[in-house]
């Protein structure tokens, strides 16, 4: 069997045992803001496990996982065992409260000897140690002998989703591979690290809940959470000895043997470098597919490290041109059955790579240059270890690999300060963690979780009216539940139906009013924490509010209106960027106001001005054209079929809204719209750049806004061509003609500034010689840093052996420079004078040991900082 067909195989079953197929939720969790990716199975079923509602009582799903980060990191063990990865597939049947133990036994028992074929003898059961209704269903319900049945303690077999709450006893299906495969120890077994026992299956027994006290208290309802490896699974299907050699990775590998000097199988190393490449180039296409791009921060940090270290292992074979990219293909290829969107993503993912391909080559370039001139400098102020913080930078800001660094320094006989650059890592990984926690879904506020406990979902009416009667249902105050609250008073109140949008998809929260016959409320901001009550964000301002109240909820009309215009202007944007620029295009991400729209986008290359104007062109004629917006409640695969475009990573449930206007545009959403294109009035762009690697960003404004816009830039252009004394046409030609006198004006004023500050240090009334040392010392008043640049340069030439200290005052500031000639850098580094100097300006710099500058805010200074300079010198200390 294919990996396609195992994974196919496996869903099949469990639909046949009652349970719903689930498919694959995005790598970024949707709902857990304490992950940074999703890292299991049961990741997407948090909710439900943790007592959310539960739609169905059983369910099966192949979730895409990644571990790279927390206990759950295998990035550095990656290519070096026969079963690690960054990514891989988990096949998981869950149970909320309907079976237990023994048919999750039972099921896994039966499919993995009679659906796959695997030899019961070679199979071997762990449970928790107290477990004895595990080990006894194990015996006697599925007979498997004693001695093939091993207890194991808490760290092995016993599994909690965190401090406190649900947990429960697992039992592990693991296969016997051999004594071949053992590391040959007597004591060697299944809690044993070597390979000989493959772990296949782990089944969790959700069946306690731990309290803050520790205790461990019954479940009402015991549930299941099984997790098994796709890859591993198939690696033992297939009979090959390690994950990389399935029909999931090695095409990937074979592909990148064409491009690498030595073949995969042929030596220890080069195995490695093939399976990293291998592995990184699966979780590299499925991060870039759920919308994720390089960056230097938070899940973006991650892939581009993912991806970097594949190049990395690509030089390690010598390959030194652009191959990724490439490799994405491959990895479509083998993975579109299970995953049929990627398809459609493939231009996208394809462009990113090679983009980031290219960045890192540049970085490899300027690099190399960069730790030369570090290398240079450690060996001049004759040291023998190049500074951590030099190999932090180098890789931090600049992704220049540690261990490429290590190998430069040792080729110059230097070492590399790893202690710190250990240090500094793991204060990166704090701030790392920092910039992406909290940035899925807040998670629910415990009272606000008691204060929606047993209510019905609310009931939104926006779609069809302004404003509806609704009840009071619970008020939280000062984070107390309260039954009342009075004027003056902020609170969130929870409504039994309600026309205020709940901010999702982009688009803002409505506000507007909540009043009765005593009282009146502001609402200021909706949410919907849990995706089923909207929890209204108010202020009274008069009267009083109680529980229980009916009230009259009004929406700005006004504001709701400007954003229906602003929110179906995204759609038509979208289909004109594809139309305009290619279907490679996606939406990246959008924010939806009543002031402006604003568009991410896929796309590699900045559009040109003709692009930009065709797309706003095509906005404007769609919205003439007042075409009718319409929404559809339909069954999620009967809007795909219908061609309705939805965006890859999203959750969406079984119905869904399709929006649709005309025959342009057709997409899955749940905002707010306008009735008619015609009603959005008017479009215009007003800016549109790069936000990351790939992905660019529109904003724009409709409607009156955008009227606004146009008539702010008519009044400007009138103002210009009066400055100007200019019009029309002409306006543009006479601003050219300035400019370029302009600049041939800020060309000569700069070269007479050379001549006047270069000319003017002539060797024979400049110099002075202190303990031998030929030393410059000039304050040229009103030189900007480039001219004192060429001044020392200049003397340089002219001396050929001195020190030059260099200083002006400008704008208020002062600059200083300090040179020094290479035959004197051994006694004296530039860049330790000019920390003193620069000191006594009220500023600081640095710099190397030939060339050093600075700033300061004390200009009046200046002649003191020179004279520390002539002191330094003259001491010859040069510190």
């Amino acid at each position: 069997m294919t990996g396609s067909e195992v994974r196919e195989k496996f869903l099949k079953f469990f639909e046949n045992k009652k349970h719903t197929l689930v498919k694959s939720s995005s790598l970024v969790p949707a709902n857990d803001p304490t992950l940074l990716f999703t890292n299991a199975g049961m990741v997407p079923f948090k909710d439900l496990f943790l007592g959310g509602r539960k739609p169905y009582p059983r369910a099966t799903s192949s979730q895409k996982c990644l571990r790279v980060s927390g206990k759950h990191n295998d990035l550095e063990t990656v290519g070096r065992t026969a079963r690690h990865h960054t990514f891989f597939e988990m096949l998981g049947n869950f149970s909320f409260g309907d079976y237990f133990k023994e048919d999750a036994i039972q099921f896994a028992w039966e499919f993995i000897v009679d659906e796959m074929k695997i030899p019961e003898e070679k199979l071997v059961a762990t449970v928790f140690t107290d477990d004895d209704e595990a080990a006894l269903i194990w015996e006697k319900k599925i007979g498997l002998p004693k001695e093939r049945i091993v207890r194991c303690g808490e760290k092995d077999n016993f599994w909690s989703m965190g401090d406190t709450g649900p947990c429960g006893p697992c039992s592990e299906i693991h296969y016997d591979r051999g004594e071949a495969f053992s590391c040959g120890n007597p004591d060697c077994g299944v809690d044993c690290e070597c390979d000989r026992f493959l772990e296949i299956w782990n089944l969790v027994f959700m069946q306690y809940n731990r309290d803050k006290a520790g205790a461990l208290n019954p479940l009402p309802n015991p549930s299941i959470d099984t997790g098994m490896g796709l890859e591993r699974l198939v690696s033992l299907v297939q009979g090959v000895e390690t994950n990389f050699e399935t029909d999931l990775i090695l095409p990937v590998i074979r592909r990148m043997e064409k491009f690498a000097n030595e073949p995969y199988r042929s030596s220890a190393e080069t195995d490695v470098s093939y399976r990293v490449i291998g592995d990184h180039m699966r979780a590299v296409t499925f991060l870039i597919a759920d919308d994720i791009h390089p960056s230097n921060e938070g899940r973006g940090y991650v892939l581009r490290r993912i991806l970097r270290r594949a190049l990395r292992h690509g030089r390690m074979l010598g390959v030194k041109d652009p191959f990724a990219h490439k490799l994405t293909d491959t990895v479509i290829e083998v993975m579109k059955d299970g995953y049929p969107e990627l398809s459609d993503y493939s231009e996208i993912i394809r462009g990113v790579t090679l983009g980031e391909e290219r960045s890192f080559s540049a970085t490899l370039e300027y690099g190399m240059a960069m730790i030369s001139d570090m290398i240079k400098t450690t060996q001049s102020a004759g040291e023998k270890t190049l500074s951590g913080d030099n190999a932090f930078k180098l890789y931090d800001t600049y992704g220049f690999p540690i261990d490429l660094a290590t190998d430069i320094a040792g080729d110059a006989g230097l070492d590399i300060d790893t202690a710190r650059f250990d240090t500094l890592m793991n204060e990166q990984k704090v701030k790392a963690r920092a910039s992406w926690k909290g940035g899925g879904d807040s998670e629910i506020n415990p009272t606000i979780a008691k204060a929606t406990a047993g209510q019905p979902a609310t009931v939104f009416t926006g779609y069809e009216e302004d404003s509806t009667e609704s009840t009071v249902l619970a008020i939280i105050c000062n984070g107390d539940i309260v039954d009342s609250i009075s004027e003056g008073s902020a609170a969130t109140v929870l409504l039994n139906k309600t026309p205020f949008y709940a901010e999702s998809g982009g688009q803002v929260s409505d506000t507007g009013i909540v009043s009765g016959e005593t009282f009146r409320v502001e609402v200021t901001d909706v949410s919907k924490p849990d995706g089923e009550h909207f929890l209204h964000e108010i202020k009274v301002t008069s009267g009083n509010l109680r529980v229980g109240d009916k009230v009259a909820s009004k929406i700005n009309y006004g504001r709701r209106n400007a954003i229906r215009k602003n929110h179906s202007a995204t759609h038509l944007l979208h289909s004109a960027l594809r139309q305009a620029l290619g279907g490679h295009v996606k939406q990246g991400g959008s924010q939806v106001d009543e002031g402006r729209l604003r568009f991410d986008y896929t796309h590699f290359t900045s559009p040109s001005s003709e692009e930009i104007n065709r797309v706003e062109s095509v906005v404007n004629e769609k919205i003439m054209a007042n075409m009718a917006v319409t929404t559809d409640v339909m069954d999620i695969k009967d809007a795909a079929k219908s061609g309705a475009m939805a965006l890859f990573g999203e959750k969406y449930g079984e119905k869904v809204r399709v929006v649709g206007m005309g025959d342009f545009s057709k997409e899955l959403c749940g905002g707010c719209h306008a009735n008619a294109t015609g009603d959005i009035g008017f479009f215009k762009i007003v800016s549109e750049g790069a936000v990351s690697a790939g992905v660019r960003r529109i904003e724009a404004v409709t409607g009156q806004s955008a009227f606004a816009h146009v008539k702010e830039a008519e009044d400007q252009l009138k103002t210009l061509g009066e400055v100007l004394k200019s019009s029309g046409g002409g306006l543009a030609d006479k601003a050219k003609k300035l400019l370029e006198r302009i600049k041939e004006l800020e060309k000569e004023n700069r070269s007479l500034k050379e001549k006047l500050f270069t000319g003017g240090g002539r060797a024979d009334d400049s110099v002075t010689e202190i303990a031998g040392v030929k030393t410059v010392v000039r304050e040229l008043d009103g030189a900007d840093a480039e001219a004192l640049r060429s001044f020392i340069d200049d003397q340089k030439n002219r001396l050929g052996s001195a020190v030059i200290a260099v200083a002006a005052g400008r704008d208020g500031k002062a600059l200083i420079a300090i040179g020094v000639t290479n035959d004197l850098v051994k006694r004296f580094h530039a860049g330790k004078m000019i920390k003193k100097a620069a000191g006594l300006l009220g500023g600081g710099g640095g710099g190397r040991p030939d060339f050093a500058q600075a700033g300061g805010k004390n200009p009046e200074n200046i002649k003191i900082a020179l004279d520390a300079v002539l002191t330094m010198v003259k001491e010859g200390s040069g510190e």
